[in-house]
């Protein structure tokens, strides 16, 4: 491993659209671990992909001493093999081909020096808490959790100077979280994580901020960059509010200047009637008047534009407090007593020896369904929602039901929010839909763009409008890791909401701020 360095000089990106995301990006990452944040749909996982290389800028440069891994966000069901998610599948293929007896000196450059890599596979994965796994297993049986560590066990064997991991902490459970922050504690080349966690954010030594107004680093772990973050808008805003002051008192001596001003052409009008003197002195007087008069305009008109141009400065200087809301559906009626049940169920595609249980779903009902990785939570809610039918035993819902996968798998890609909006409530004014995906920060055009070039966040956004929104509001609501790739501002709307929906609720969360937040009564508790 090499001493990593990576550079960005004046870097900009333009989308294919036209539009640009970001723009002058400059700073320096090295191996101080280090927090990249920054609000939904302001391009961090775009910028994550630049530092990898796996995009080139529009216009600046990348200069980068080492090679960089970049381990992204995983959405969707997992192609390929386990093997293929961990990216050793070319190495174990071509050691399984030497095995066989392979002499290709192209199978012996792709093994290189990596002859133990099944044995370091399996060790990582250990200590990541997976159990053993096998390489050329299918990578779908693996949950959600699951695939991201199997993932992040390749990232931390591959032979990179520096990590970049976007949202690696989505999909863990709090023990899987914490052999994730031990794993990074010991990991010795740079390292970019993109999160919002703010537990792991709290073990970086520096925090990155990304804004449309540019990058902006902060010395420390999370807490201290909240802090300075305080502390630089309080700054901010008592500068704003000095250059307005200053404005208003040049204002005010404006006024007075121009009285008198105007106080003196009057008099000198006056003295000229009463006065005998010559017209073509009394003529020249008046010229000299006017040319003052508009020597000192010109004079005033500077001055305001150099205040009104510090008051711009200072109020560039002021981030504006993201309003963001998320509102509850409308309820047309309470719902039946029992919104859904099961009876002697077994989930699917989990050992026979879990055996059966019963499970009641009541008006009103708040229940977290809790466990490690791979216990069958996110089955468990395929199961209620009707997606998946049960190994065997009986499942009965009598109250209209919404479901939400942490995949967001039901999305259709090509679609806009505001076209999946209408589609779920064809009958609602499109004026109104348009403002509920403006309160949730997908403006005008941000709301007509297809959902596969929004950010996580943002299509997370999209996929709860869809719900919550429905001409058929949800009597029962189904949420499956529904707080990941979520913004700070947007976790608290929320939060906010699901406190008060009327429905039942049985969410899948590893959050327990969450869960608290929305006032959990009952748990679930799942075991492997």
């Amino acid at each position: 491993m090499t001493a990593f360095a990576l550079t960005l000089d004046r870097v900009t990106y333009t989308l294919p659209d036209g539009r640009v995301l970001f723009s002058d990006l400059s700073t320096t990452f090295d191996t101080t671990p280090t927090g990249l944040v920054g609000r939904n749909g302001v391009g961090k996982s775009v910028l994550g992909r630049l530092l990898a290389g796996q995009l080139a800028p529009s216009a600046g440069q990348i200069l980068r001493h080492g090679r960089v891994h970049l381990l992204a966000q995983h959405s969707g069901e997992v192609p390929g093999r386990i093997a293929d998610l961990a990216g050793v599948a070319p190495v174990l293929d071509a050691l399984a081909r030497i095995e066989a007896g392979s002499v290709e000196p192209d199978d012996f450059t792709a093994v290189g020096e990596r002859w133990s890599l099944r044995e370091q596979l399996q060790a990582q994965w250990q200590q990541l808490g997976l159990p053993p796994l096998d390489p050329d297993a299918p990578a779908r049986q693996l949950s959600g959790g699951q695939a991201m560590q199997v993932a992040l066990a390749g990232a931390l064997l591959s032979d990179a100077d520096a990590l970049v991991l976007d949202e690696p902490s989505n999909h863990l459970d709090s023990a899987h979280r914490h052999r994730l922050i031990e794993a990074l504690q010991q990991w010795r080349g740079g390292l970019v994580v993109i999160s919002h966690d703010r537990a792991l954010l709290q073990q970086m030594q520096r925090i990155v901020e990304l804004t449309p107004g540019g990058l902006h680093s902060y010395g420390g772990n999370f807490e201290a960059y909240a802090q300075q973050k305080q502390q630089a808008q309080r700054a901010a805003e008592a500068e704003l509010a000095l250059r307005k002051h200053e404005r208003r008192q040049q204002q005010q001596a404006e006024r007075e200047q121009r009285e008198r001003q105007a106080h003196r052409q009057a008099r000198a009008t006056q003295d000229a009637r009463t006065s005998n003197q010559a017209p073509i002195l009394l003529g020249g007087m008046k010229n000299r008047s006017e040319h003052s008069a508009g020597r000192l305009q010109a004079q005033l008109a500077q001055r305001r534009a150099e205040g009104d141009a510090r008051v711009r400065d200072a109020a560039a200087q002021v981030e504006a407090e993201v309003q963001v809301a998320l509102l509850g559906p409308a309820l047309h009626a309470p719902g039946p007593q029992v919104c859904a049940e099961l009876r002697q169920v077994q989930l699917p595609h989990l050992p026979a020896a879990r055996g059966r249980f019963d499970l009641r779903i009541t008006r009103g009902m708040r229940l977290a369904v809790c466990g490690p990785n791979g216990s069958g939570k996110s089955t468990l809610l395929r199961v209620l929602a009707g997606v998946l039918p049960p190994a065997s035993g009986e499942v009965r819902r009598a109250a209209t039901t919404a479901y939400l996968d942490q995949t967001l798998s039901s999305l259709p890609a090509q679609h806009s929010a505001l076209e999946l909006l209408v589609h779920a409530n064809p009958s609602a004014d499109e004026g109104v839909l348009r403002t509920r995906l403006a309160l949730l920060g997908l403006d005008a055009e941000r709301s007509l763009r297809p959902l596969r070039t929004l950010s996580g966040g943002e299509r997370m956004k999209a996929a709860l409008a869809a719900v919550l929104y429905a001409e058929q509001p949800p009597q029962l609501l189904l949420l499956d890791e529904p707080g990941n790739h979520l913004d700070l501002p947007s976790l608290a709307a929320l939060e906010a909401m699901l406190r008060g929906y009327g429905g039942a609720l049985v969410i899948v969360s590893h959050d327990e701020a969450l869960l608290q937040a929305v006032g959990v009564e009952h748990r679930l508790q799942m075991v492997p």
